[in-house]
């Protein structure tokens, strides 16, 4: 199976970002470097990085740092519906994404998700973390959002890490076109693969998109060789019943190779990031996932002859 190469502009490729998380450990083996890409074909109701979803640069407000002293409302340059202090009316739709607020508040009340690099920018950024790197075994993971959205961008930078011997690992939920998923796993050191339900309705439901797309590229990419970890977050009452873990326990015991699993317990810290997007409604929040039921769906998966962990690490 041949990937059709991605005609990326190389270093000057642009990609928008909000996210860099040094000394990271959940997201690959040894410290890593986080890169959370912005924009998501999926809107999955317990999304932990709900300010990734979106491709656009949004406005986060901290309503308890707000002194309402005027100096958004003062920068904005939007006549009417421009930036007001936290808590008053406002029209988020009319915002620009310009950070003229951000800059101008003195209390660092606002913050703006996303900012735009080259890819060689960010490259010389992370080549800055190599010490962390070479003493851990660990790299660079490139997440989201969704990576695979930019694939231009992200193309680049797994080649720029490459120039610079820097460890890769892509963080995806694995809807793209077949040919963007395949070139970005022959240039990725480790492809992380979240499958989030195998029920094809309740998939739509939760994600608002259907599964099959993401299981015909799971299995391309387990015709090849680059290595994949696949990730299951655990959603109690939506994935964790013994009938959703045997089908995927089944699905993955079907793959052309054995992929080591993932189980990822759900927890809450979206429902907080939501409720500081300007305009965003709030998401609803779901119950942890108890130890038993996580050793339970970790036995349930290993009786289909899986290598099963709990946690985003070995």
């Amino acid at each position: 199976m041949r990937a059709v190469a991605i005609s990326a502009p190389g270093r000057d490729a642009v990609g928008r970002v909000f996210n860099l998380q040094r000394c990271s450990v959940h997201d690959g083996p040894g410290i890593r470097t986080t890169v959370f890409f912005k924009g998501c074909p999926l809107a999955c109701a317990w999304c932990h990085n709900p300010e990734g979803i979106r491709a656009a640069a949004e406005l986060m407000l901290h309503v308890g740092r707000c002194l309402s002293c005027g100096a958004c409302s003062e920068a904005c340059p939007i006549a009417d519906g421009g930036a007001a202090p936290v808590g008053e009316p406002w029209d988020p739709d009319a915002c620009t994404g310009c950070g003229a607020c951000v800059e101008a508040c003195p209390a660092d009340a606002r913050e703006m998700a996303g900012r735009d690099y080259t890819a060689g920018e960010l490259a010389e950024l992370l080549q800055r973390d190599r010490p962390f790197f070479e003493a851990s075994g660990g790299g660079v993971t490139f997440s989201g959002g969704e990576p695979l959205g930019q694939p231009e961008f992200l193309v680049a930078c797994l080649r720029a890490c490459r120039e610079r011997g820097l460890h890769t690992a892509v963080d995806t939920c694995g809807v793209a076109a077949r040919d963007t998923v395949l070139e970005v796993a022959g240039l990725a050191d480790l492809v992380l693969f979240d499958l989030k339900l195998m029920d094809r309705v309740a998939h739509r439901r939760y994600t608002g998109v259907d599964h099959q797309l993401i299981l015909d590229n799971l299995r391309a990419i387990s015709s090849g060789e680059t290595e994949v970890w696949v990730r299951l977050p655990l959603i109690p009452c939506v994935n964790d019943d013994n009938t959703e873990l045997d089908a995927f326990g089944s699905f993955l015991a079907t793959l052309p190779r054995r992929h080591r699993v993932f189980v990822l317990p759900y927890h809450g810290i979206a429902s907080g990031k939501t409720t500081r997007l300007a305009g965003r409604s709030s998401v609803p929040v779901f119950a942890a996932p108890t130890e038993e039921g996580l050793v339970a769906a970790r036995a349930r998966l290993e009786a289909f002859g899986l290598e099963v962990s709990i946690g985003g690490s070995p």
